[in-house]
């Protein structure tokens, strides 16, 4: 995993952690492959929450995609 880039993508998640983290959740950088597929895993509540796939697709992977664009694809592997 690419130490630089693993970096950028904690950074961006840190920004919006916060939000996650008063709902009693949060999100792990599982893995980020050589064709810079990231894979996360939600975490806490966020895990089994009707609206983890809301929080994916509009607060997670948006953050993710303007602020590390070297990202090509955001898989959750819960």
């Amino acid at each position: 995993m690419d130490a630089l880039l693993h970096k950028k993508v904690e950074d961006a998640l840190d920004s919006i952690r916060p939000y996650l983290e008063a709902d009693g959740g949060n999100v792990e950088v599982i893995d980020i492959t050589e064709g810079n597929i990231l894979k996360l895993e939600l975490k806490g509540a966020c895990k089994t929450c009707n609206m983890s796939q809301m929080t994916m697709k509009a607060g997670i992977e948006e953050t993710i995609k303007r602020a590390v664009p070297e990202i090509k694809e955001i898989i959750s592997v819960n």
